[in-house]
């Protein structure tokens, strides 16, 4: 039968190999080794990953998209100063700006303090832990979720709605969320669901409960920022922007007119993202000429 000393020993071994694999809150960076942070799960404990190289967008980069600017640049200033400032919901056509614009307002407002750390969907249930982690800090810190959208039942969805309304711990005054999404409600919506709503003898249109749910995610967040597919016109301005920006001179910008169109509709998009890639191709192939 073995003794009380080897028991204690075998017990204690067990709860070194179960304190490995629980959870922990994360554990605080070197918050000045970059502006930016990854949270990534390693080892079932989360980690915050400073970002060694920051994305070097900067607003002037960005055209065709000056209402959307300076609507977010306005919000992310009144954050950096302490005033009131809202969460952000950036929707939209795909590859119009929207996570650029985000990463353009970090290199604007860093020198004010302002650090960006971006959390996937999948780790939104360690969302509180994070924004404790950050509470004390001195800097401002927008948690950005790219391309965000949920299934049903995913628990990210509630914990990103207890924090940005709704829950008695809520975020503290130095974190703003910004996300951005290709569709408004962050949900799927499904047809059979319309079949709830009512509507009364007045005329009134009441959504039922299903169709509240879905939108009220989306309700929390206190500015919402539209984006639209661009034009010929305003693709082609997008195009010759990131032409000047990789060096290209302006005779040069007008002969690839026509190429830039091609360009696009082989890719069945005019988009901001189409531009720059189309950009990067012709700079690239003409560096030498």
């Amino acid at each position: 039968m073995p003794d009380v000393n080897s028991l204690i020993a075998r017990a204690e071994a067990l709860l070194a190999r179960l304190e490995a694999v629980l959870p922990h809150p994360p554990a605080a960076p070197d918050w000045s080794a970059s502006i930016a942070f990854r949270y990534r799960k390693r080892g079932g404990a989360g980690v915050l990953e400073p970002v060694k190289h920051v994305a070097t967008i900067h607003l002037a980069d960005l055209v065709e998209v000056e209402p959307q600017k300076e609507r977010l640049l306005r919000n992310t200033a009144q954050f950096v100063a302490g005033h009131g400032a809202n969460n952000v919901l950036l929707t939209g056509a795909r590859g119009t700006g929207k996570s650029s614009l985000i990463k353009a307002c970090l290199n604007e407002f860093a020198p004010k303090g302002l650090r960006l750390i971006e959390v996937d969907k999948a780790d939104l249930t360690d969302l509180p832990d994070i924004v404790d982690l950050v509470a004390p800090r001195p800097e401002r810190f927008v948690v950005f979720c790219d391309d965000l959208s949920f299934d049903e039942g995913e628990p990210g969805y509630k914990a990103l709605k207890s924090i940005l309304d709704g829950s008695v711990a809520q975020a503290s005054d130095n974190v703003l969320i910004y996300a951005t999404s290709n569709r408004r409600h962050l949900l799927p919506e499904y047809m059979k669901e319309n079949l709830s709503y009512r509507h009364t003898e007045d005329g009134e249109v009441h959504p039922g409960e299903v169709v509240e749910e879905k939108i009220s995610l989306s309700e929390r967040f206190g500015l919402w920022i539209s984006f639209y597919p661009f034009t010929q016109d305003e693709y082609l301005a997008i195009v010759a922007q990131w032409l000047r920006g990789f060096g290209v001179d302006d005779a040069a910008i007008a002969a690839a007119r026509q190429e830039s169109l091609v360009w696009a509709l082989e890719r069945g998009s005019r988009s901001g993202r189409v531009a720059f890639q189309f950009a990067r191709d012709y700079a690239g192939r003409h560096h030498s000429d």
